[in-house]
């Protein structure tokens, strides 16, 4: 059984004590987490459908990977850790953004997070962890806008959260990249 802890935070992120990781989602308490998107030099975004097997949200399209990180662990190098652990890719990543959501989820549980969003950039060959991951996939931009809106419940929760304002900024940072 997984007994990994999570860092509990209050609204401005300060750490306010641990606790195992189903017990935090299981009582709903702000924790520490983070997402990972990952784009191709033609602007593309990876998506992933999560493994069947993970405790919620199993075969559903998400970002490139998303964690929490370990007592005493900074963010971001959670962020590389988890990276490589489910993708086998090993990229610098630019912090975008942070935000809160707090949303009731499969089996009884609620993602009350405190969610710090990074972003890179990766070409090459993926050998993706299949006990995280079932399948991949780089994505044009207006293909992930249009499936999110005639597809929904394909996508991961924070994924509708997070994507609009990484859309935004991807606007911004591909602009002269993409048509």
């Amino acid at each position: 059984m997984d007994m990994t802890q999570v860092i509990l935070v209050d609204e401005e992120d300060k750490p306010t004590g641990f606790l195992e990781k189903m017990e935090a989602h299981k009582k709903g308490l702000l924790h520490r987490a983070f997402s990972v998107f990952i784009f191709n030099s033609r602007g593309e975004m990876l998506i992933q459908q999560r493994a069947t097997n993970k405790y919620h949200s199993g075969g559903l399209w998400t970002n490139a990977c998303c964690s929490h990180p370990n007592p005493g662990e900074e963010t971001p190098a959670a962020a590389q850790r988890r990276l490589k652990e489910e993708l086998n890719v090993d990229i610098p990543l630019e912090k975008i953004f942070d935000f809160i959501y707090n949303v009731k989820i499969d089996r009884g549980l609620t993602e009350h997070e405190f969610d710090h969003v990074f972003a890179g950039e990766y070409e090459g060959e993926i050998n993706f962890n299949k006990k995280e991951v079932m399948d991949l996939c780089y994505k044009d931009m207006q293909a992930i806008r249009d499936s999110l809106e005639t597809h929904p419940q394909k996508y991961t929760i924070w994924f509708h959260l997070a994507f609009p304002r990484m859309d935004h900024w991807w606007k911004e940072h591909y602009k002269d990249k993409v048509a």
